[in-house]
């Protein structure tokens, strides 16, 4: 039976066509989300170092500062690419914290961009719990900076003026956030939220907030956008599904 990230370097080479080692002289920096740390990105890590992209996986303290004191470490992790072209992908408030610092810093090498799960417009989940001490708590000062009000820090930001694919997800496992956010939300922030003017492509999938980093559909879409600057919205959850069986279990003879 194949290993979980064999069967995902399959899935990246034979529905992409990418090669291992195929990218050269190009570092991806990966930003986690809100209360996460960089663990919850070496799934797509490993893929990307497969694809043959330098990966800086930079870990931030996303609970215990403001968003303005966060923002210093995408310098860090920049600094660690040297002279490679220099993508980023994020998850939720890496987003955010990637949208402000290109907004204040000049990347000549800078390459193409995707989010997953941002909250470009804000979540509702702040407005509706934001005095709870218990939200408090475990979001830090960052998650109350991320309101759908117009000073909120997110909508201060404007248009984006880079190569962006952004990846919302539609399916929740916390009904608790769901009921106070309208439309089609993958538990935290809605798939309109995470659109922001400028993006040059933008994909709804089947999963969640909390997990969309780990989804193979996800990682083959990361791929894609950073390859060919736009998403494969040919491909399906099914042909994932059978790209990761063993060959034997979807021969028709």
């Amino acid at each position: 039976m194949k290993k979980p990230l064999s069967t995902l370097h399959t899935l990246v080479h034979d529905m992409l066509s990418v090669p291992q080692g195929s990218v050269e002289n190009e570092a991806v920096v990966l930003l986690h989300g809100l209360t996460r740390t960089e663990k919850s990105l070496l799934v797509l890590q490993e893929v990307l170092r497969y694809v043959g992209f330098h990966v800086v996986n930079h870990p931030y303290p996303s609970t215990e500062a403001p968003i303005e004191a966060l923002i210093p470490h995408v310098s860090d992790a920049v600094a660690q690419c040297g002279d490679r072209k220099i993508n980023f992908v994020t998850h939720s408030l890496g987003g955010i914290l990637t949208r402000a610092w290109l907004a204040q810093n000049q990347l000549p090498n800078l390459g193409r961009v995707v989010m997953m799960g941002p909250p470009n417009k804000g979540s509702p989940v702040v407005a509706e719990y934001n005095n709870w001490a218990a939200f408090k708590y475990v979001g830090g000062p960052a998650s109350h900076q991320l309101g759908i009000d117009a000073g909120s820090f997110p909508n201060r930001l404007g248009a984006v003026g880079f190569e962006l694919g952004v990846i919302a997800g539609r399916r929740s496992i916390n009904p608790f956030f769901s009921s106070v956010i309208e439309g089609e939300d993958d538990g935290t922030v809605s798939v309109e939220s995470t659109r922001v003017e400028g993006m040059t492509d933008h994909i709804t999938l089947p999963v969640t907030h909390t997990l969309m980093m780990m989804n193979p559909m996800v990682i083959i879409q990361t791929v894609s956008f950073l390859r060919n600057g736009h998403f494969d919205h040919s491909v399906t959850f099914v042909d994932a599904v059978l790209r990761a069986l063993p060959e034997k279990m979807t021969s028709t003879k």
